[in-house]
């Protein structure tokens, strides 16, 4: 299906939580024309239902007869699942209506914001179909072996796109807080931050040269661009992914959900070893703090620590994983020092929640920018 793909456009999850029309250009808005809104019906093709964005292809018959072979963006897989939607939601055969937004100079493109598929009541894109309740009555707090459980899918609440009632900029929020937003009931300052942009520090001189050169659209400079891991820290929760913690007998195993990479917490261990590979997750000791899980990682390979924000080999992150007893929301809050790049402490937190639906390794293709020769 690639093979036939001529224009591709670039189009990227947001990265940011602010009510402007910045957030647009974040997910590549700006290359659809939002001023016109645009009906386009058709016959499904086929879907790739992968991560970051999925895409529907159906052929389009316009009134002169023309047949035009359609790509259109979708959310990401994950997310998509989280929500009930399915694959087998979109039946090749199946006549499909596209209320959405036409890109600027490629006729086959577009971008969904309702869909119709047969018979069915339109759906927004954010739309939340029933899924299955999750049970947590019969969750122990405690392992066996007295540990806290922190075993288990997690998952950060999704963050959807919700627009002011003042029509005023767009951005994303938590979907508990969707209609509260669009209805004027809660402000846009009582948004929580996501967690998925860069904290606050101090660059280096190297950094802000670096951070000043960073182009959030290239695939050299962006590893997501790639399909490949940014930081321990960054995709833990970034757009929604699923993510698997086990905890076994001398080590706990983290399997982040976005591009399924494993990630081992060494239990048995008091120090780090003389010589470690360097890696994109690097090596971690991890000890229990009474009921805090104190995690300490080096041996981190140059990479993004969140972008545009390089991080050398130098970078040392400690993490404290608390369980509360009462919600069983899991929080994480980080300390991460790079002398290379701040002078100061990269601190944060964040919190997710037994998931909705199952850990699933969702592949990862980034159509959009596969073929980037051809676009302007």
């Amino acid at each position: 299906m690639l093979g036939l793909i001529k224009k591709i456009t670039i189009l990227l999850p947001l990265t940011a939580l602010t009510f402007s029309s910045t957030s647009f250009a974040h997910h590549g808005f700006g290359r659809f024309d939002r001023a016109n809104d645009s009906t386009i019906t058709g016959t499904i093709t086929d879907i790739d239902f992968v991560n970051p964005h999925s895409y529907l292809y159906f052929d389009q018959v316009t009134e002169s007869g023309e047949v035009i072979a359609m790509r259109c963006e979708m959310r990401a897989a994950t997310l998509m699942r989280r929500s009930g939607w399915s694959k087998e939601m979109f039946a090749p055969g199946l006549p499909v209506t596209i209320y959405g937004f036409k890109h600027r100079t490629d006729p086959g493109s577009c971008y969904v914001e309702d869909i119709t598929i047969g018979d069915a009541p339109v759906l927004n894109r954010n739309d939340q179909l029933e899924t299955p309740q999750i049970d947590l009555s019969n969750r122990p707090y405690r392992l066996p072996n007295g540990d806290v459980n922190i075993s288990g899918d997690w998952a950060q609440e999704q963050y959807v796109i919700a627009t002011p009632p003042n029509g005023q900029g767009v951005g994303l929020v938590p979907k508990s807080m969707k209609a509260g937003i669009e209805a004027g009931e809660i402000s846009t300052d009582n948004i929580p931050p996501s967690g998925w942009g860069p904290r606050p520090v101090i660059y280096t001189a190297r950094a802000q040269q670096e951070v000043d050169a960073f182009e959030m659209w290239s695939v050299e400079d962006n590893p997501r661009l790639r399909c490949q891991p940014t930081s321990i820290i960054f995709d833990w929760v970034f757009d929604g992914a699923i993510n698997r913690i086990t905890q076994e007998e001398d080590r706990i195993v983290i399997n982040y959900g976005l591009y399924a990479f494993e990630r081992i917490i060494h239990m048995d261990m008091d120090e780090h070893p003389a010589n470690i590979e360097p890696s994109y997750s690097g090596h971690s000791i991890g000890h229990w703090d009474d009921d805090t899980l104190v995690v300490d990682t080096i041996g981190f390979e140059p990479g993004v620590i969140a972008p545009p924000l390089r991080n050398s080999d130098q970078l040392h992150i400690v993490e404290r994983w608390s369980l509360d007893p009462d919600t069983l929301a899991l929080t994480r809050n980080y300390v991460a020092t790079d002398p290379v790049y701040y002078t100061d402490q990269y601190i944060g937190s964040d919190t997710v929640l037994v998931a909705d639906v199952p850990y699933q390794g969702e592949p990862c293709d980034e159509l959009t920018f596969e073929f980037l020769e051809f676009q302007d």
